[in-house]
C-alpha cells in the first residue's frame, strides 16, 4: 500500500496551530469588554454600538513593513504588535473616531508558537492601552511563501464617531497653526533604507530601530472633546510633505519651519550616511514628528494647556498660508 502522506508531511502543523492559537486566545481575552459578543475562535466576531446617536465607523488596514526585518535579525518579536495596533489607531483618531475593536493577520512559513504569541502579546498589549478590543484575527501557516523564521503582520482595525462630530478639516483655514507632536524614531516608515544603509545592527542600534510606533490617541480625543482641533495629520510614508496635503482644504497650503524641534540623533545619522537628497530625505522619514495638529491661533493657550495636562511635549513647526496656485507645493519647507 501506498504510504500516507499528512498534512504536517506537507508543513503544517496542525498541532502547532492550536497551541498558538491557545495562547492568543489567553492574550486577547484581557482586552475584551463588554460590548464584545463572541469569543476568540468564532467564525467571525461580533461587536455590539452601545450609546451611539448617529454613529460613523471608522476603518483603517495597514502593516508594520520591513521594520520585521529587524524584528527577524534579533529575534526580538514583543514590539512590532504594538507598532501595528499604534499604527491604525492613528489613522482612525485623526477623523475622530474612537477605537472599538481590532483584528490582526499572521502569516508564517513554518509556524512557532513562542513567536506568534510575542508577536501577538504585542498586540494584545497596544489594544488594552488604546481602549481596543482584540476580538479576532488570522494565523496562516504557509509552507513555501517566507523564507524560515520571517512571517508577515497585518492588522486591521475598526473605530466609531457620531457623524456631527467627525475631523474633516473642512474648517481650516490660513494663518492656523500647525503643532507637532514628536515621534519615537522611525516609527514604521522609511526602513527599507535605513536597513541598506545599516547593514550591521548592534544591540544599541537595533534599541533605537526597534522602538514603538507611538500612539497619539490621548492628546487628540484631549483637544478634540475640547473642540479645539480643526486637523490632524499622521506622518507616515510620504513624510509631512504628502501627508499634510490629505487634511488641508483646497485653496491652503502649509509653511513648515524646519528648524522649529529638535533633531533626534538616528534621521541625522541615516542622512549623513547615505546623502540623501533632501526631498527624498522628507518624503522618506518622519523626522522627529509623528502627528501634526492643526489649530487656530487664537485658541493656542488652551491647546498648550491641554497637552501639558496629558502630558504631551509639542512643538510650533508652522502654521497654514493661503495657496497662491495649484501648481505652487502645498507643504513649503522655511
Amino acid at each position: 500500500m501506498p504510504r500516507h502522506t499528512t498534512y504536517r508531511d506537507a508543513g503544517v502543523n496542525i498541532e502547532e496551530a492550536d497551541r498558538a492559537v491557545s495562547q492568543i486566545r489567553r492574550l486577547a481575552a484581557k482586552t475584551l469588554n463588554s460590548n464584545v459578543l463572541t469569543s476568540i475562535g468564532s467564525f467571525g466576531a461580533g461587536f455590539s454600538l452601545q450609546g451611539w446617536r448617529d454613529p460613523v465607523l471608522v476603518s483603517s488596514a495597514d502593516g508594520v513593513g520591513t521594520k520585521l526585518k529587524i524584528a527577524f535579525a534579533t529575534g526580538r518579536h514583543d514590539t512590532v504588535g504594538e507598532d501595528l495596533v499604534n499604527h491604525c489607531v492613528n489613522d482612525i483618531a485623526v477623523q475622530g473616531a474612537t477605537p472599538l475593536f481590532f483584528l490582526d493577520y499572521f502569516a508564517v512559513g513554518k509556524l512557532d508558537a513562542k513567536v506568534c504569541a510575542s508577536v501577538v502579546s504585542g498586540i494584545a498589549r497596544g489594544c488594552r492601552l488604546n481602549g481596543c478590543a482584540l476580538i479576532g484575527g488570522e494565523t496562516a501557516e504557509m509552507p513555501g511563501m517566507y523564507a524560515p523564521g520571517e512571517y508577515d503582520l497585518a492588522g486591521f482595525i475598526v473605530g466609531c464617531v457620531e457623524r456631527k462630530r467627525m475631523i474633516t478639516g473642512e474648517n481650516i483655514s490660513a494663518g492656523d497653526l500647525l503643532i507637532g507632536l514628536p515621534s519615537q524614531g522611525l516609527h514604521t516608515n522609511g526602513y527599507s533604507l535605513a536597513r541598506k544603509l545599516l547593514p550591521n545592527i548592534s544591540e544599541e542600534l537595533a534599541d533605537e530601530l526597534l522602538k514603538v510606533h507611538r500612539s497619539y490617541l490621548k492628546p487628540i480625543r484631549a483637544l478634540h472633546e475640547a473642540k479645539l482641533l480643526k486637523g490632524a495629520a499622521h506622518i507616515t510614508g510620504g513624510g509631512m510633505t504628502d501627508n499634510i496635503p490629505r487634511v488641508l482644504p483646497a485653496g491652503c497650503a502649509a509653511e513648515i519651519d524646519v528648524n522649529s524641534w529638535p533633531k533626534q540623533p538616528i534621521f541625522e545619522l541615516l542622512q549623513r550616511l547615505g546623502n540623501i537628497p533632501e526631498d527624498d530625505f522628507r518624503r522618506t522619514f518622519n523626522l522627529g514628528i509623528g502627528m501634526v495638529l492643526i489649530v487656530a491661533p487664537e485658541k493656542i493657550g488652551f491647546v498648550s494647556q491641554i497637552l501639558k495636562k496629558v502630558r504631551e511635549p509639542w512643538h510650533q513647526i508652522g502654521r497654514v498660508v493661503a495657496a497662491k496656485s495649484k501648481s505652487q507645493p502645498k507643504v513649503r519647507y522655511l
